[in-house]
């Protein structure tokens, strides 16, 4: 009886710490990661209801070039790991999601603040499930776009992600470390 209400209990203490269910404190907790706080990236909404999150980086002198533009690993880190967050909200725990690849194409200097959009929407979500409903991995690309305060392109960054049923993958205890 007491081991019962043990596991009971710990399985409450674990679906109320996760921060997945606590979208503000995870917010919270990424916007104080030493990486962004000294690029100056900070998550301005994180929505998992409507499957987006946004980003947004300042122009400080702890982020710029050397030629005081934004710095390219900036740029990059603002986008990771937020498509694999998405994804492993949306899918559950069933799931294994992981980065496997990115690249970022420079399309113009940034020269003000910048900010990324990440969203998902229900049809991907559902092709997802269908395609590794089989066991197999399952790789999507995303694009996303870092635009800046006029509404221009400053890069673009294609992500890969690498999707598996957790049953069938060797990273079964692969965990939120959070």
């Amino acid at each position: 009886m007491w081991s019962s209400r043990i596991q009971t209990l710990q399985s409450q203490a674990k679906h109320h710490l996760n921060p997945f269910n606590h979208p503000r404190l995870l917010t919270a907790l990424f916007n104080l990661y030493p990486p962004y706080v000294g690029a100056g990236v900070r998550v301005e909404t994180m929505d998992f209801a409507r499957h987006h999150i946004r980003v947004t980086m300042r122009l400080h002198k702890l982020n710029q070039n050397i030629v005081g533009t934004q710095f390219g690993g900036s740029l990059y880190t603002m986008t990771d790991p937020f498509m694999m967050i998405l994804l492993m909200q949306a899918l559950g725990s069933d799931y294994v999601v992981w980065d496997k690849s990115a690249t970022i194409d420079f399309v113009k200097a940034g020269t003000t603040d910048v900010a990324v959009d990440f969203a998902l929407n229900q049809c991907e979500i559902a092709t997802i499930i269908d395609l590794a409903r089989d066991g197999k991995p399952v790789f999507r690309e995303y694009t996303v776009q870092v635009m800046d305060t006029q509404g221009e392109l400053v890069a673009t960054v294609k992500k890969t992600l690498y999707i598996r049923l957790r049953a069938f993958s060797k990273s079964k205890h692969q965990t939120l470390r959070i």
